[in-house]
C-alpha cells in the first residue's frame, strides 16, 4: 500500500455534476482544486452507470427563458453538438473533457473518502485534511486544502467532519410549510435503478431469474403503468428505500429494484398483454442504485417550501432553480397513491449562498442535494442541472474564500459583491442581479452599433405563410413593453357565416420579472373582427409603465375565429395558450394539481412559432446599451442586443473618452435559453447549434488615425460565453478608446444577438 499526502487549495469531494462544476469554476479563478470521485466516471446519477436525466429549471420545457447558463450550460450545448442522439457514453465523455481542459484540476477517479481530520469546537470546527483509498490502485491518499466541498451527495465529508446535519421529514410547525407531515420523521425518497432496452429486429426470449419479483403479488400492475416504448428515466417510479436508510440498507436496496425490474420484463415479455415487445431485448440495466435523498447539512439559512414557491428574491443569491417541489410516496413503487406530488412556481426560484456552507463547520462548504434546505424545499432544489448550478456558485465562492483569506461566512455577510461580480463575470445561472463590477470598463463607454431591431412583429410572408390557430381556448403573446405598448395589431381570421365578431383583448403584467405568465390585469378592450378573412384588426392599450417589462396580450376565445401562427421564432416575444381539457400533462404518470399558472398558460408547442401581430410604438428592447453592465438573462425584457440587418456588417461598439489598457474582452452571445435541452434527449431538439448563437465574428480595436485594427478572429463559434486576452504587437494590452465587435455571421439566425460585451484592463 503507497501512503501519499497531497496539497491544494480546495479539495472537491464528490464528481457528479455538482462537483465537477465546482472543480471546474475554482480552477478557473485561479485555484489548485483537486477532484476526488469514487466511481470510475464522472457525472454522479447523470452518468452512463445510472443514466438519469439532467433535468433543471426548464423543468421538460414548462418554464421559460430558464435553461441553465455558466458551466452546466456549457455541458449542455456542448452535449447537443457532440451527442445529438443522446448516448450515455458520449456524455460521459463531454463532462470528463470538461474537467480535463482545466490544467489546474488534478481528478482523482475510484477513490472512497472514508476519513477526516478536523479539530474544533462544534460550533467552529475546521476540516484540515480527508484521506480517501483509490480502489484498484492500492494507494492511500491524503488531501490537504484551505477549502472542502462535500458534493458526495450523501454528505459523508461533512459527517465525519463533525457538520451539523438532518435526515428526513420536519415537522409542519417548525418552518410553517403547508406539506409538511404534523410530526417530523426519517422518512426519504427512495433509490432508483433504470433500464434500457433494444429492438434486436427478430424474436428474442426472456427467461427471468429466480429473484424476479412476480409483479401479480404486488400493487404495481394496479397502480403503474407499463408501456413497450418506454426506456431509461421513463421508468423514474421503480423507486424503493424511502422507509429504509438509504445509505445503510443500500445493498438491499439494490436488490429490490433488480428484481422488479426483471419482474416487470418478465410481465412485459411473457404475459402477452405487449406483443409488440417480442422483438425487444434488455440491452442494459443499472446496478447502481440512484438515491435522490440522504442528509442535509444546516447552514446559515435553510430553504423552505414558501421560498421555493413564492419566488423569495436572496440579496445572496446565487443560483436558480424551476423544477417543481417534486415529492414522492414513501413506499415508493409499491404505494397506492401516485409516484409524485408537484407543485410548481409560477417561474424560476433562488438560492441564497447561506444554504451552501456549514452553519459550524468553518471551512466547509457543499452543493448539490446535501445543501441547507427542508426536506420540501429539497424536493425543488435536488435535480442534477439545479445542483450543477449550485456547485458552480460553491467554487466559485470556495476560491474566492482562498484569494481573500475569509470564511464562507464572511464571504457571504461581508463581501457578498464579489461572489455576485465573480458569477456574472463567468455568465453562471443568476436570475435579476445587473453587472456592477467596477472592473468592466464597458459599463463607462458610449455604445453604439449598426442598427438595432426597433420593430416588433411577426407577419406572414410568401415563404411562411402562416396557418390558421382557432380561438377554441384564450391565446397570448408575451411581449416586451420598452418604453410602451400602445396598440398592438392581430391578423384574426373572421366567422365564414358572414358575421361580425367582438374579440376581448387583455393587457396583463406578469406580477415578476422573471416570469412569464399573466398575473395582474391591466387593460381591457374589445375589437370588432370582420367576417372571413385574414383581418388586422388594432387593440388599443396605452400602456407606458415606470420601467421596462414583459406584458401578455389575451385574446379571448371566440367561436368561428382563429389567430395566424406564423412559423418563426420572434426576438423577445413568446405565443401562449390557455390549457383546456385533454392537453398533455408534464408528465403522463403525475396527476396535476390545479392553480399553477405555468401550466394554465402553456408555452410547449408553440415554441419558435409566434401569432401574427405588430406593436406600436418602436421598442428600445433591443437597443446596443442592453448589452453593456445590465442583466444577462432575461428579466422584465429580453435584456440583449439584436442588429438590423444591412448591407454592412454587423457591429457593436464601445467608445472611451480616453484611451484604455485592455487586457480582456469578454462576449456572452445568445444560445435561445428558452430552449429545453436534456443530456439523453428526452426531447430532441433539431438544432446542433442554436440558430441565433453567432458563428463568425471579430474583436477589433480603433488606433489613432480612426482606423480599425483586427484583434482576433473566431469562426465555427458554438458556445454561449468568450473570453479572449487582449495583446498588443509588443505583448503588452491594447491601448485604444474604442473597441468592436463585429458579427459575421450566426448559425442560421438572420439578426446578431449580443447578451454582453465587456472590457477588462490592466
Amino acid at each position: 500500500m503507497r501512503e501519499e499526502e497531497v496539497h491544494y487549495d480546495i479539495a472537491v469531494i464528490g464528481g457528479g455534476l455538482a462537483g465537477t462544476c465546482a472543480a471546474i469554476a475554482a480552477a478557473r479563478l485561479g485555484r489548485r482544486v483537486a477532484l476526488v470521485n469514487n466511481r470510475p466516471v464522472l457525472g454522479g446519477n447523470a452518468s452512463s452507470e445510472v443514466r438519469v436525466w439532467v433535468c433543471g429549471a426548464t423543468a421538460h420545457g414548462v418554464h421559460r427563458w430558464a435553461r441553465e447558463t455558466g458551466i452546466m450550460g456549457e455541458l449542455y450545448t456542448e452535449n447537443q453538438f457532440r451527442n445529438p442522439e443522446g448516448n450515455p457514453y458520449y456524455w460521459d465523455q463531454v463532462v470528463l473533457d470538461a474537467v480535463l481542459a482545466e490544467p489546474n484540476i488534478d481528478l482523482y477517479l475510484n477513490t472512497d473518502v472514508r476519513e477526516v481530520d478536523a479539530s474544533g469546537p462544534d460550533d467552529a470546527r475546521e476540516v484540515h485534511s480527508c484521506t480517501g483509498w483509490m480502489m484498484g490502485s492500492e494507494r492511500r491518499i491524503t488531501f490537504h486544502a484551505q477549502q472542502f466541498l462535500d458534493c458526495t451527495g450523501d454528505g459523508l465529508l461533512g459527517h465525519l467532519a463533525g457538520a451539523r446535519y438532518r435526515i428526513g421529514r420536519e415537522a409542519r410547525a417548525e418552518f410553517d410549510e403547508p406539506w409538511a407531515p404534523e410530526e417530523g420523521d426519517e422518512a426519504l425518497l427512495g433509490s432508483t435503478i433504470l433500464f434500457h432496452t433494444k429492438d434486436m429486429g427478430h424474436p428474442v426470449k426472456f427467461v427471468p431469474p429466480a429473484y424476479a419479483r412476480d409483479l401479480t403479488t404486488t400493487p404495481i400492475l394496479r397502480n403503474r403503468v407499463l408501456r413497450t416504448g418506454d426506456n431509461g428515466c421513463d421508468y423514474w417510479w421503480i423507486e424503493w428505500g424511502g422507509e429504509l436508510d438509504t445509505v445503510h440498507d443500500n445493498e438491499r436496496i439494490r436488490d429490490e429494484l433488480q428484481a422488479v425490474i426483471m419482474g416487470i420484463w418478465d410481465h412485459i415479455k411473457n404475459s402477452g398483454e405487449f406483443p409488440d415487445a417480442a422483438n425487444l431485448t434488455l440491452e442494459w440495466v443499472g446496478s447502481l442504485p440512484g438515491k435522490r435523498e440522504y442528509r442535509r447539512f444546516l447552514g446559515d439559512y435553510v430553504l423552505t417550501q414558501q421560498d421555493i414557491l413564492e419566488q423569495r428574491q436572496f440579496a445572496d443569491r446565487i443560483a436558480f432553480g424551476g423544477w417543481s417541489v417534486d415529492l414522492h410516496p414513501v413506499q415508493g413503487m409499491y404505494a397506492d397513491e401516485p409516484g409524485a406530488r408537484q407543485r410548481y412556481a409560477d417561474g424560476v426560484f433562488h438560492i441564497p449562498l447561506r444554504s451552501l456552507y456549514s452553519a459550524n463547520v468553518t471551512n466547509l462548504l457543499f452543493a448539490g442535494r446535501n445543501i441547507s434546505a427542508t426536506h420540501i424545499a429539497f424536493g425543488a432544489t435536488r435535480v442534477m442541472a439545479t445542483c450543477a448550478t449550485i456547485g458552480e456558485a460553491a467554487g466559485t465562492a470556495a476560491a474566492l474564500c482562498v484569494a481573500e483569506s475569509l470564511s464562507p461566512r464572511d464571504l457571504a455577510t461581508k463581501r457578498p459583491e464579489l461572489v455576485r461580480r465573480a458569477l456574472l463575470r463567468q455568465d453562471a445561472s443568476v436570475i435579476g442581479l445587473a453587472d456592477d463590477d467596477p472592473d468592466n470598463l464597458a459599463r463607462t463607454a458610449r455604445v453604439s452599433a449598426a442598427g438595432h431591431l426597433a420593430r416588433l412583429a411577426a407577419e406572414p410572408t410568401v415563404e411562411a405563410p402562416g396557418e390558421p390557430y382557432p380561438l377554441t381556448r384564450d391565446l397570448a403573446l408575451l411581449l416586451p413593453a420598452d418604453p410602451a405598448l400602445d396598440t398592438v395589431d392581430l391578423l384574426v381570421h373572421g366567422a365564414a357565416d358572414g358575421a361580425e365578431r367582438e374579440l376581448t383583448v387583455e393587457l396583463w403584467g406578469t406580477g415578476r420579472p422573471e416570469n412569464a405568465v399573466p398575473v395582474d390585469r391591466l387593460r381591457t378592450t374589445t375589437v370588432t373582427v370582420p367576417a372571413d378573412g385574414p383581418h388586422w384588426v388594432t387593440a388599443r392599450f396605452d400602456h407606458r409603465p415606470q420601467t421596462p417589462e414583459n406584458v401578455v396580450v389575451i385574446v379571448r376565445a371566440e367561436p368561428d375565429t382563429a389567430l395566424v401562427l406564423v412559423p418563426e421564432r420572434t426576438d423577445g416575444v413568446l405565443a401562449l395558450r390557455s390549457r383546456v381539457e385533454g392537453d398533455a400533462a408534464v408528465d403522463h404518470d403525475i396527476p396535476e394539481e390545479d392553480g399553477q399558472l405555468v401550466l394554465e398558460w402553456q408555452a410547449r408547442g408553440l415554441r419558435r412559432r409566434t401569432f401574427a401581430f405588430r406593436a406600436s410604438p418602436e421598442t428600445a428592447a433591443f437597443r446596443p446599451e442592453r448589452a453593456v453592465g445590465g442583466f444577462q438573462r432575461a428579466y422584465g425584457g429580453p435584456q440583449m442586443w439584436v442588429s438590423e440587418p444591412s448591407a454592412d456588417a454587423d457591429w457593436l461598439r464601445l467608445e472611451w473618452d480616453h484611451e484604455q489598457r485592455l487586457t480582456e474582452a469578454r462576449v456572452v452571445f445568445d444560445d435561445d435559453v428558452d430552449e429545453y435541452l436534456n443530456n439523453l434527449h428526452r426531447h430532441r431538439t433539431p438544432f446542433e447549434v442554436m440558430p441565433e448563437l453567432v458563428r463568425d465574428y471579430r474583436l477589433q480595436s480603433r488606433a489613432a488615425d480612426g482606423t480599425w485594427h483586427t484583434l482576433l478572429t473566431v469562426t465555427g463559434n458554438r458556445r454561449r460565453h468568450r473570453v479572449h486576452p487582449l495583446t498588443a504587437a509588443d505583448g503588452g494590452p491594447v491601448r485604444t478608446d474604442a473597441l468592436r465587435l463585429v458579427v459575421d455571421a450566426t448559425h442560421g439566425a438572420r439578426r446578431a444577438h449580443v447578451i454582453a460585451f465587456k472590457a477588462y484592463g490592466a
